[in-house]
């Protein structure tokens, strides 16, 4: 696979090149360890506020117009996004416009304008960005479950904060929150695709006079979380709706764990593809739902392992049952070895088919670089997840589906949650 280079900048921004021969387009990323997690609940939603912002006007650059067309003119695409505890800003185009990538990303990210009008316009769209994901009962449960597995503290609260918070965020909070995390030795920069093996400290000069005026320190500090869980809990949104949709899931690993690739594999054996457990017993078998599948959370501190459904109203206990009996079998009966080894053989093939796409190394090089401090080479990963042994999955199993780390979010028309908590308690 492709090989990396890493180099630091005076000022302490880290810059990864890795280039990919065989393509003619490049992904130019910076990523900041910023989001969520670092926000207290008076300016919950600011992290993503900001990332709106870039998009707004810069001293370069002053309107969204000016950006958007110097990208597409080169018929280039670039957006951005928040997470809990990272932020990402990319370009995507031909590899000979490169230069106009980290024009407009060090533009973007280094001298946006937060002019008062287009904070107060951009609230707006925020605040019915919000409303469309609480109209949206597949997002609105998916936002609820966090919660209540992670609790009251910022990992819990949503990404886009809540509408009476992001209606009082005022521009001076700006400008403090940019000065906590947006720092060089807080951020870095990759770039993927078409660029000389040889050029990486070509690229490390040029990008030292679009970046070479970050701010070298900040303040960059957040709580450290844990989920001290000893029974069961749900949380039901009640809402008219034709189908139910809930989560149930249970505290996981976090980045560091030795074990998230064997829980990695047990997920991909309970629901992580049309021929996983969860799938041929739900919506198969059963015929309860569309979709159904297991996902993973990873974060520096905490993690979550979640089941999630859209099921007939009539047919809810069923699929909940259902999916308590499996959590039960993985838990008390080793997985067959051909099983093992074809859920091993499906994340190695999404890893690496993965790659085949600019973004998406830019972007596995720049969160492993920022959140676990060190950047995994693509053998050593497929290494550890080829190590899991059924007896592996099995520990984990017993380990994390425990009654009493259950947890069940529900978006639907149930006013009644023993009818859901007789349900846990039993399973």
């Amino acid at each position: 696979m492709y090989q990396h280079t890493l180099t630091t900048l005076k000022n302490g921004l880290r810059l990864i090149t890795v280039p990919m021969p065989q393509v003619e387009s490049v992904t130019v990323m910076v990523g900041v360890g910023a989001g969520a997690r670092y926000e207290t609940r008076r300016i919950n939603g600011l992290s993503h506020f900001i990332e709106h912002m870039a998009f707004k006007g810069t001293k370069k650059r002053p309107s969204t117009l000016a950006i958007s067309s110097a990208v597409d003119s080169v018929g280039g695409v670039f957006n951005a996004y928040t997470d809990k505890e990272f932020t990402s800003y990319f370009v995507k185009l031909p590899a000979d416009k490169l230069s106009l990538a980290l024009d407009i990303l060090s533009d973007m990210t280094v001298n946006s304008l937060f002019k008062k009008e287009e904070i107060e316009r951009e609230r707006g769209v925020i605040i019915e960005e919000i409303n469309m994901r609480e109209d949206t009962p597949m997002t609105k449960v998916a936002i609820d479950f966090e919660r209540l597995i992670y609790g009251d503290n910022p990992l819990g609260w949503d990404i886009g904060g809540e509408k009476e918070i992001v209606g009082k965020i005022q521009r001076a909070d700006f400008f403090e929150y940019l000065a906590r995390l947006y720092y060089a030795g807080n951020m870095a920069l990759a770039i993927a695709g078409g660029i000389g093996v040889n050029q990486g400290g070509q690229l490390a000069k040029l990008i030292e006079g679009y970046f070479g005026n970050l701010r070298k320190t900040g303040q960059k500090q957040s709580e450290h979380i844990n989920i001290n869980q000893i029974k069961p809990r749900i949380d039901s949104f009640y809402k008219k709706t034709e189908q139910a949709h809930f989560c149930l899931g249970v505290p996981g690993y976090n980045l560091f764990n030795p074990r998230r690739y064997a829980l990695a594999v047990m997920t991909a054996i309970l629901g992580g593809g049309m021929s996983s457990r969860l799938f041929t017993e739900i919506r198969e078998r059963r015929g309860l739902a569309y979709y159904v599948g297991a996902d993973l959370d990873f974060r520096t501190d905490v993690g979550f392992l979640v089941s999630r459904v859209g099921v007939k109203l009539t047919k809810i206990e069923e699929a909940i049952k259902v999916i308590l009996a499996e959590m039960q079998k993985m838990a008390s009966k080793k997985v067959d070895i051909k099983e093992l080894n074809v859920a091993k053989e499906m994340l190695k093939g999404h890893l690496l088919l993965s790659q085949e796409d600019t973004f998406n190394v830019a972007e596995r090089h720049l969160t492993q670089l920022i959140l676990e401090k060190e950047i995994r080479p693509y053998k050593e990963v497929l290494r550890l997840i080829d190590r899991v042994t059924v007896d592996d999955v099995l520990q984990v199993a017993k380990d994390l589906f425990k009654p009493e780390k259950l947890n069940l979010a529900i978006v639907g028309p149930f006013k009644d949650k023993k009818r859901f908590s007789k349900i846990l308690k039993s399973g």
